[in-house]
């Protein structure tokens, strides 16, 4: 058992049964004893993979995104180039290497970064080396600074705490059961409460039927209406990826230990844990601020990085490579263009002003 664990058995024992969204933010976020805050979770030593892990061109190609939709914009003399949930580092020091080249982007970029671990805070100061200014970690995105916003959330969303429903069927009565952890023989297992309607889910009951699992991400809301609210303000572009579809429907929760599943309600903190993004819910939020800032049709990542010509730089690349190298490259390119792999579950939405061309790689 670990500590964390026994501080979440206490909890319930004293207040009653949790909801998956607290469970999360303690397993996750505890400050002493959270996944995120005591250890580097990325690559073959960690519990998972990302694309910028997999390979540079991934960085690369986002990178030149971003640089693309600066141009377009007019390129402004002073901007925030922003980072959530940056990891390791290894993105945003792709993106910098990439955009080096572009004429004036690395002297008017301000590098922010949003992360509360303390353990990925340094990893990422040891990688990223802004050439002409410092690095600003943040918490969260209110205090960032009223700059243009050229941003970018890779596989930022799927770890905020979820809240998760099933729908109730006509003898539990009307409504929706949530999903709680509570204690059964000192374990830790989920089971649900008892029916009630819940407002915000109001627009699932025409969708859903019973039995039915929807997902709800407390803290999606905010993040995305404070960014739509900036890029309306003060421009820039917003590039979200991550897994997910265009709305919640079914349990998608999972664990990864040792990059294989793990029961998310053992050793707490051991594990991390995460949820399919519901990009429709970003949609709501975006359009609920009543701004003049656009979402871009949900596209896949594969379609996203073929259409920003990762095939051409992969070729470029592979000229000056032989043997066990070039097969990784060729495997690497796969990985995150494939449908089969990451092509297809991993989606895309850029947000952007309405008076700026659509971001490069998607569609209005």
């Amino acid at each position: 058992m670990t500590a964390l664990r026994d501080l979440v058995a206490a909890r319930i024992e004293t207040t009653g049964p949790i909801t998956l969204a607290d469970y999360m933010a303690d397993a996750l976020m505890h400050p002493e004893y959270g996944y995120y805050a005591t250890r580097d979770p990325l690559g073959m030593a960690g519990d998972f993979t990302t694309a910028p892990e997999i390979s540079q061109m991934f960085g690369e190609i986002i990178g030149l995104s971003l640089a693309q939709a600066w141009i377009d914009q007019g390129q402004p003399s002073i901007f925030a180039l922003v980072e959530l949930g940056p990891g390791r580092g290894t993105l945003m020091a792709d993106i910098l290497r990439a955009t080096a080249k572009v004429a004036g982007f690395i002297d008017a970029a301000q590098i922010h970064l949003i992360e509360t671990s303390p353990a990925l805070r340094k990893e990422q100061a040891a990688r990223v080396s802004p050439p002409r200014s410092k690095i600003t970690w943040h918490d969260d995105v209110s205090t960032l600074p009223n700059l243009p916003l050229f941003l970018i959330a890779n596989e930022f969303f799927d770890a905020l705490p979820i809240r998760q429903f099933s729908r109730a069927t006509h003898a539990d009565g009307d409504g929706w059961r949530e999903m709680q952890i509570g204690l059964q023989d000192d374990a830790l297992v989920p089971g649900l409460s008892t029916a009630a309607p819940i407002t915000f889910l109001e627009h699932r009951l025409s969708d859903t039927k019973a039995g039915d699992v929807v997902e709800h991400c407390p803290a999606l809301a905010a993040i995305s209406e404070d960014i739509a609210i900036r890029i309306a303000i003060h421009g820039g572009v917003a590039l979200i990826l991550d897994y997910g579809d265009w709305r919640s429907l079914g349990d998608t929760l999972q664990a990864l230990l040792n990059h294989a599943a793990t029961d998310p309600f053992v050793n707490p903190g051991q594990a991390d844990i995460t949820a399919h993004v519901d990009f429709e819910a970003i949609a709501i939020a975006v359009t609920s601020t009543n701004v003049d800032t656009r979402y871009t049709r949900l596209t896949t990542q594969g379609v996203f990085l073929e259409r920003l010509g990762i095939t051409q730089r992969a070729k470029t690349l592979a000229k000056k490579l032989s043997g066990d190298a070039l097969s990784a490259h060729i495997a690497a390119h796969r990985r995150l263009t494939h449908p089969s792999e990451m092509g297809s579950l991993f989606k895309v939405m850029g947000l952007y002003p309405s008076n700026a061309p659509t971001p490069a790689g998607l569609e209005p």
